[in-house]
């Protein structure tokens, strides 16, 4: 990656007590060679729904989440990727840019369902507000034809990872959380907004990038989602500017300190609760 050199980045993974390197996320219109991608589907656009051309049955029986195909990738450090006709679910085609507006099917079913139809997921408690939310996120459209997951080790020459997603526990949460704040001077630069594994993961980064703000975001809240992330873990995602100035100065903050080692002390007994160590 360009801008740190393994050695940095290393160092840096190794003070906040990370074995698992982050994931940067990119768009590209060069397919992976290997990875994880959900299976073909039509993409289920408000258009088609509009003129009754969607095969939900189809599409349900092929969904697959996003943050499970990450997942999978994270185990194996390899790439997830996703396109058009690969995006796992609807709500994935819509938050990852491939599609929008949301159909309404699906924002029923994340919702409060149809009553004698469709069971509703209670994510929000009327298709109303969810419609609302949707407005306000607004995903970025996809920037090229696939977005890409991968550990940042697998980054070649030319590929730059616009995002950069962490997953961990809430002790080296905690010096990410710390650290963002460090090098902006914003005490509000970590947000927590609302949304799906993937929402906390790409759009909502892009988001505030688009109104001239770094911001990590701390996501992994999805109930839905939660069978994709280790127990007790969450994610946190930065974009590239940030990530880049928490490399640099990681050496001249609290993580130097003290007070950090006994946090690395607990991180060490965490992961031997959690049989990670011996």
């Amino acid at each position: 990656m360009d801008g740190i050199t393994k050695d940095e980045l290393a160092a840096f993974l190794a003070r906040l007590g990370l074995d698992e390197e982050p994931m940067g996320i990119f768009y590209t219109d060069t397919e992976p060679k290997e990875g994880f991608a959900p299976e073909n589907l039509d993409l289920p656009t408000r258009e088609k729904e509009m003129q009754n051309q969607i095969n939900w049955q189809a599409v349900f029986a092929g969904f697959s989440c996003v943050m499970g195909h990450i997942w999978r990738a994270r185990k194996k450090k390899t790439a997830a990727y996703f396109d058009a006709q690969r995006f796992g679910c609807p709500g994935g085609a819509f938050f990852l840019g491939f599609m929008k507006p949301q159909t309404e099917t699906i924002i029923h079913y994340v919702s409060t369902g149809v009553p004698g139809r469709m069971e509703g997921e209670l994510y929000c408690d009327s298709p109303d507000t969810l419609r609302e939310i949707f407005r306000y996120i607004d995903p970025r459209p996809a920037t090229a034809k696939f977005c890409v997951v991968k550990p940042l080790s697998l980054f070649g020459p030319g590929e730059e990872p616009e995002l950069i997603a962490f997953f961990a526990r809430p002790e080296t949460l905690s010096g990410l959380h710390q650290l963002a704040a460090f090098v902006s001077g914003d005490p509000e630069v970590v947000a927590s907004p609302w949304g799906a594994g993937c929402a906390n993961l790409v759009p909502w980064p892009f988001r505030y990038l688009s109104q001239g703000k770094e911001r990590a975001v701390l996501g992994g809240w999805d109930p839905s989602a939660r069978k994709f992330f280790k127990t007790d873990e969450l994610s946190f995602t930065v974009p590239r500017s940030m990530f880049l100035k928490m490399v640099r100065r990681a050496g001249e903050s609290f993580l130097t300190t003290k007070t950090w080692n006994i946090v690395q002390k607990k991180i060490e007994r965490s992961k031997k609760t959690w049989g990670e160590i011996g």
